[in-house]
């Protein structure tokens, strides 16, 4: 069974490549993803809280991913209509819905966006910042400072309860566009139609995908995804004059480093379709990479972009014959050789003997410690390795309760080694819940020490 890095740095290169999505319903059998995912879920506050059922994240075992992995295998698997709150919003007095799904559901969906993401981020805009890893407001409006000068009008628009009005066939077809998987395609659209809970009535959801389902902001990124082409490669080029541009990010970076940061960018791209039979139709490219390079320095040096030529150009030997290009030397000291930066001078003639290197990206760091600790499948109380499973609490302050009576042993071990689980078995955990946990060894484990006094 490969385990979740390989699988996800596997899917996140197809999606890079543009490649289509297929047969991955047979990655949800894998329980290193589950593992992964509990992982990434557990410490939430909504973990804590029920949904239609009782179930919450205290309990989780092993057993209890195989239970989901052996219903998704024969498609067996059924969603449970989500419980429906309301909560107020930020700064208003508006109240908007929210679900709460049930732990198991919660997890499995978990699992799916961490296949999903992996496959469309590296396909997602560059100027998209909402609901995406390491991005948010701060990476816009970074991207605002460095890169928006001289922007004059600026256009404010808000999709009204998104989440809500999402068509789940518009959805639905966008991803047939991508994933070649009907199975993982049903689980989606049945997850989309289960249903919702309000006050204890079952409600059909007819469209949109519900507040608070972790699967939501991927889907929904993944359906807006076709507005930010849409206004990138459609309305932007048609209403733009489309000349080059200085970049404003690069003002303040010495002119060396200008120089060969252009040249960095524009040699990855060559290389990067070195095997295209078209490849000379990067001249476009390239002449507008070099006029925004020379509008740059422009704005940098205050001088005209006819001043940067006669200031930086030169004859460039290649192994191709001379070609003209920008030059920047950096004079060092005695001994040394100048430091050189070049614009120009990369062959756009195809090769068929170039070297791919093909090997998946690891995306996903180590195990973490919580996981590391169930694999073990060792209770942390008395030892045993039968049925192990999850204590969770909310928080740690639920532990330290006021009183003159000491704390049980289990609390003792949680809060000396602060932190919200404990890895036990099913008869431990039972036992922390009806409140007769006293000592780490139970009664019906006999110590080395107990049979030789038996025998005495």
């Amino acid at each position: 069974m490969r385990n979740a890095e390989t699988v996800l740095g596997i899917i996140h290169e197809r999606g890079r490549q543009g490649l289509p999505l297929e047969d991955v319903y047979r990655q949800l059998f894998n329980p290193n993803l589950f593992l992964l995912a509990y992982g990434r879920i557990y410490h939430n506050k909504g973990a804590m809280t029920s949904g239609a059922t009782d179930e919450t994240v205290d309990g989780m075992s092993v057993t209890k991913i195989n239970a989901i992995i052996e219903q998704l295998r024969y498609e067996r698997y059924r969603w449970t209509p989500v419980r429906r709150v309301y909560i107020e919003k930020k700064n208003s007095h508006k109240r908007r819905p929210l679900g709460i799904p049930t732990w198991s559901d919660k997890l499995l969906q978990e699992v799916m966006r961490l296949i999903l993401e992996a496959y469309y981020e590296p396909q997602f805009s560059p100027k998209s910042h909402g609901f995406r890893p390491k991005r948010g407001c701060q990476t816009a409006l970074t991207e605002i400072y460095s890169k928006w000068v001289g922007t004059k009008w600026f256009i404010e628009g808000d999709i009204a309860q998104c989440f809500d009005s999402l068509d789940h066939s518009v959805l639905l077809k966008l991803l047939r566009e991508k994933i070649h998987d009907n199975r993982f395609l049903r689980l989606i659209e049945n997850l989309l139609q289960a249903g919702y809970l309000e006050q204890w009535r079952y409600n059909a959801t007819l469209s949109g995908s519900p507040q608070g389902a972790v699967l939501s902001p991927i889907l929904s990124n993944i359906y807006l995804n076709k507005l930010d082409q849409f206004v990138e490669n459609k309305l932007i080029p048609k209403y733009t004059r489309g000349q080059p541009i200085h970049r404003a990010e690069l003002i303040h970076d010495s002119v060396f480093s200008i120089v060969a940061r252009y040249q960095q960018e524009f040699r990855g791209i060559v290389e990067y379709y070195r095997l295209a039979f078209n490849l000379h139709q990067l001249n476009r490219l390239k002449w507008v990479m070099g006029r925004s390079l020379a509008q740059t320095l422009a704005h940098k040096l205050r001088i005209s972009v006819r001043t940067v030529y006669r200031r930086y150009q030169t004859t460039l030997q290649t192994d191709s014959g001379p070609r003209t290009g920008l030059q920047v030397m950096v004079e060092r000291g005695q001994g040394q050789k100048p430091l050189v930066a070049k614009w120009g001078g990369i062959s756009l003639s195809r090769n068929m003997k170039v070297i791919l290197n093909d090997s998946p990206l690891t995306i996903i760091g180590p195990r973490t410690e919580l996981e590391r600790r169930l694999l073990a499948d060792t209770c942390e109380l008395c030892g045993s390795h039968s049925d192990i499973q999850v204590h969770h609490v909310r928080a740690l302050k639920d532990l330290q309760k006021k009183g003159r009576i000491p704390p049980p042993y289990w609390v003792q071990i949680m809060a000396a080694r602060q932190r919200k689980t404990l890895v036990v078995c099913r008869q431990c955990h039972m036992d922390i819940h009806a409140g007769r946990i006293k000592q780490r060894t139970p009664t019906d484990v006999k110590t080395l020490e107990s049979r030789v006094l038996l025998k005495a």
